[in-house]
């Protein structure tokens, strides 16, 4: 059963997922049952037979999603199709074939993702390199509307179709279905795609992908897992032919494989005519081909193993592997993963509370059930050491695990955990109006991966309802040892520089008996909204009017405290708040280090008032509450998504952590710990050193932009974070949003009885020296910089320094359009044509809320080492083309019909609204810039680009940086 929770074996312990249990595999039919006529009792009519389910549900009793409509064409494809209006007028398409890299033989390895590319690269009725122009004037962005992913166990194309008309689907399922029977797999376009194919491994390719090969050839030796990356292989890559290529898509490209998905703004009924008008014809060449046997666990093979990987962090990985095997979805199966999943929650809380504690000996620690590509059904411990010593960590885990495995859990301990999940799945039916068409037709699709079935929201609540009574101390007891217990266990220890003799500790570790952590154990501590430090009376509102645009309020209390309340039910059962205080940046020193950069890791975590994390974790148990923490150019930010029945809370929580912050120590601990881990990461790739250096570098070394060295984040103490945070938590105006679905006048009585109530806040200036960034000034030759990753790896920028503020908002957005251009022009050349780069792109960066200041307009893509000059070369030939000439009619026409789908969709929603109208208490201008968004993006001409050309891309003002590998060249 899938519905919208997936399992992950990488996710962190207070993450709540729920399992899809496993169907049956799709061939499978029930016979209906006949019998010879002379046998059939004379008297009695026949009993009448059960209406036969639809092929998704034909072998499991769960509730049929009967806003579905199912069908199966007479060669074998199968589709699902649905109305949603979420966003109007959208129509999302996923078309699954059943063939992933587990489907390759061994001299095939990547081609089920080199066909994806060479399929959308040109097909029976797109020309070779065309389908990205083509989509383009359909509306379509390519990258994110238009795209396709390989698995192991196959390859789903998605296309969303904004705004789709008739002419327009007719169009898309035509091209799809050519895509699917007919692409261009021919001499040429295999060779150009190989440089892509080629590209994209080479980018990819870094410390975390290495680790990710080595635990796959360890976790899963002996199977085909163990060695089918979907990337493939270069060498397989590089000897596959057109021929090689046609031969395996005719094994797997077939109807019968065939599996579409379809959610949308359409009548089901209009979308079946086009299925079979277009899939119908639709026939494989020669025999059908099985699947092929995917094996089982090796009891056999090796049980541990050390990887050596730079530029990663220690980390230990365990898992229990048992035989995956084809199970009926059923309720009562997948009521037993529910059961299963509760018991994985009680252990990731203690494994979490365990490593929160002073001198705790690791820094997370995670366990997760996993069905892994049809392969292994595996139960996976992940381990980040807070130290060297990963054998005690090692042994604290087990320990943990260990007592979860001999004691059951106390009935407060499984009550908690089903609130939780309760709360989860009751918010999934309270925001089922609101759901995108796109997940819906993307979670069909994966239901079909693993053999599911998709069931409603409501369906999925009442499920997990019904099992609440068989959730025992002693059922959890008997899951949990069922769940660390398998045909093969497996471990791998990942360091970043060796260490003596790691190998044989590893073994002797995991042989040493553990004695259990009945420490571990949680107790059920009673903390409630009382529990906070109280507020004062509530405000008064001083002043109320109308926005000017929208349905929107402007709302004023007497201690100053401004309000941006948008109350509307575009998105039943979800409210948006943001609250924004102080001046962000501008309260930040340009000149000095200070540790801006550890708020986003400890302020959430440290505490309000007496109450620390554990205690907000139980006050916070079973309700839709959060903190996500921002520094913007012009204010802090607050965040979460809430709903109706818990925002006043919400805005409790947010309105006494600026008032009675906490200052727990224990927060900060842990992430330097977990920064220092993690910090050679940033310079083991070309991205990496570029995603920590070039913000700070644009910015004219701007210390406010600058990542902290090793020496900073180890030298952090909690007085020095508190020095910093403590004022900017108490001082500076406060502007708080809601948007979303709340009544007004009670939005407005909440937030007067929370933030209203707040003492006045004094407003310290905006430092002078803190008013403006600058960009740097021009370098005749690229800065250099370097990665510590492969020697085929480097990158290379450029950018040209432009201006900022709300008063030309004009060019700022002409500005991204042109942007567009840029990266359309460069993906041909470096991608398509050149296949010297998977990755070009531009973007504009033009700050509205520094005044008198620059942004920039940056290019960059990663390359090979060789081709860094020619990526100068190119990008100074794009620039003066389009400063001396206009773009073409066609070429803008392709850029501003994805951007006016783009913003007809997200104006749809209160984030997009909510965004835009950041700050404008502060400063109308933003109501301004806001109504003339549309207007100035899609109204930009081919005058105004080559204008804004002329204007900001001339190269005696740009600046440089290249990144290359460790020995490849001097460092700047």
């Amino acid at each position: 059963m899938n519905h919208s929770f997936r399992r992950s074996a990488s996710s962190l312990a207070l993450t709540l997922l729920l399992v899809g249990a496993i169907t049956a595999p799709l061939d499978a039919r029930v016979a209906p049952h006949t019998r010879s006529a002379k046998l059939a009792p004379p008297a009695k009519a026949a009993a009448p037979k059960p209406p036969e389910r639809p092929w998704l549900y034909a072998n499991s009793d769960v509730p049929i999603d009967t806003a579905w409509t199912f069908g199966t064409l007479p060669n074998g494809l199968r589709y699902a199709v649905r109305r949603n209006g979420v966003p109007p007028g959208q129509v999302s398409i996923r078309l699954r074939i059943d063939a992933g890299s587990l489907m390759e033989h061994d001299n095939e390895l990547g081609f089920a993702h080199y066909m994806e590319h060479l399929t959308f690269r040109g097909s029976k009725y797109v020309p070779d390199g065309e389908s990205k122009r083509i989509w383009q004037r359909l509306g379509v962005t390519f990258g994110s509307d238009s795209n396709a992913q390989t698995t192991p166990t196959g390859t789903t194309y998605a296309l969303d179709l904004p705004q789709a008309d008739a002419a327009g689907l007719d169009e898309s399922f035509k091209i799809l279905s050519g895509m699917m029977t007919t692409p261009n797999i021919v001499p040429s376009a295999v060779d150009a795609e190989r440089a892509v194919v080629l590209a994209e491994m080479r980018e990819s390719t870094g410390p975390d992908t290495k680790v990710s090969d080595a635990s796959r050839a360890l976790f899963f030796a002996g199977q085909p897992l163990a060695t089918h990356n979907p990337i493939g292989t270069a060498a397989s890559l590089n000897a596959a032919t057109a021929s090689a290529m046609q031969a395996f898509h005719d094994r797997w490209y077939r109807p019968e494989n065939a599996v579409i998905s379809i959610a949308g703004d359409i009548d089901p009924a209009d979308i079946e005519v086009l299925i079979k008008k277009y899939f119908a014809p639709w026939k494989g060449g020669g025999p059908a081909v099985a699947a092929p046997d995917f094996g089982k666990p090796n009891p056999g093979a090796p049980t541990s193993t050390v990887v050596v990987q730079p530029g990663t962090a220690t980390g230990i990985s365990l898992a229990w592997l048992r035989p995956w095997l084809p199970k009926a979805d059923t309720i009562a199966y997948n009521q037993r993963k529910l059961t299963d999943m509760v018991a994985l929650q009680i252990i990731n809380r203690r494994l979490e509370q365990a490593a929160r504690a002073p001198g705790a000996s690791f820094l997370e620690a995670s366990v997760n059930m996993d069905d892994i590509s049809r392969s292994v059904d595996g139960t996976f411990v992940a381990i980040t050491p807070a130290g060297p010593d990963w054998e005690k960590a090692l042994n604290e885990v087990r320990a943990i695990i260990e007592d979860a495995r001999t004691t059951a859990p106390t009935d407060a301990e499984i009550a908690r955990e089903y609130v939780q999940f309760d709360t989860a799945l009751a918010i999934q039916v309270e925001n089922q109006d609101t759901e995108p068409g796109s997940k819906q037709a993307s979670d069909l699709t994966s239901a079909v991966d693993i053999r599911e079935t998709t069931v409603s929201s409501q369906a999925a609540l009442d499920i997990f309802r019904a099992a609440k009574a068989g959730m025992t101390p002693a059922v959890m007891l008997d899951s949990t040892r069922r769940m660390f217990s398998g045909d093969a266990m497996r471990a791998i220890l990942v360091l970043p520089v060796p260490q003596p003799d790691a190998s044989t500790r590893l073994t002797t570790a995991l042989a040493l008996p553990v004695t259990a952590a009945t420490s571990a154990r949680l107790t059920a501590d009673s903390v409630t909204m009382a529990d906070l430090p109280s507020l004062g009376k509530p405000g008064k509102v001083v002043s109320r009017k109308p926005v000017g645009a929208l349905d929107m309020e402007f709302v004023t209390f007497a201690n100053g405290v401004k309000m941006t309340l948008f109350a509307n039910s575009a998105e039943s059962g979800k409210v948006r708040i943001n609250v924004r205080f102080g001046h962000g940046q501008q309260d930040l020193s340009p000149t000095r280090n200070q540790p801006n950069w550890a708020a986003g890791y400890i302020l959430g975590a440290n505490g309000i008032g007496k109450l620390g994390q554990r205690d907000l974790d139980e006050l916070t148990n079973g309700r839709r509450l959060g903190f996500s923490f921002n520094i913007d150019d012009d204010a802090f930010e607050l965040g979460a998504v809430t709903r109706p029945a818990d925002y006043r809370d919400q805005l409790r929580l947010f309105a006494t952590k600026l008032a009675y912050p906490g200052w727990d120590a224990a927060p900060i601990a842990r992430a330097k710990a977990g920064l220092l881990a993690a910090y050679d990461a940033t310079s083991a790739a070309p991205d990496s050193v570029l995603g920590r250096d070039l913000g700070w570098l644009l910015r004219n070394k701007d210390a406010r932009f600058r990542s902290p060295d090793k020496a900073e984040i180890a030298a952090l103490t909690p007085d020095a974070f508190r020095k910093l945070w403590q004022p900017i938590l108490q001082h500076g105006p406060v502007e708080v949003q809601i948007f979303g679905d709340v009544k007004a006048d009670d939005a407005i009585s909440a937030v007067a009885e929370t933030f209203g109530a707040l003492p006045h806040r004094k407003n310290r200036k905006v430092r002078t020296d803190s008013a403006h960034v600058r960009f740097p000034a021009h370098n005749e030759t690229p800065l250099i910089l370097h990665h510590s990753g492969d020697a085929d790896q480097a990158a290379a920028t450029i950018a040209w320094p432009t201006a900022s503020g709300l008063d030309d908002t004009k060019d700022a957005r002409a500005l991204d359009v042109l942007s567009q251009i840029i990266s359309d022009r460069l993906f041909e050349k470096l991608r398509s044509v050149d296949g010297a780069s998977y990755s070009p792109n531009a973007a504009s960066n033009w700050p509205f809320s520094f005044e008198n200041s620059q942004g920039y307009l940056l290019v960059s893509s990663q390359l090979k080492p060789e081709r860094i000059d020619y990526f100068y070369t190119l990008i100074g030939q794009i620039a003066v083309d389009l400063a001396t000439k206009p773009v073409s009619e066609d070429e803008l026409a392709r850029v501003i019909a994805p951007t006016r789908q783009m913003l007809s969709r997200a104006s749809t929603g209160n984030a997009f609204w909510m965004t835009q109208m950041e700050g404008a208490t502060q400063d109308p201008r933003y109501i301004n810039a806001m109504n003339s968004l549309g207007t100035e993006m899609l109204d930009v001409t081919a005058a105004d680009l080559q204008a804004l050309a002329k204007k900001y891309l001339v190269p005696e003002k740009s600046y440089s940086v290249v990144v290359l590998p460790q020995d490849g060249g001097p460092t700047s």
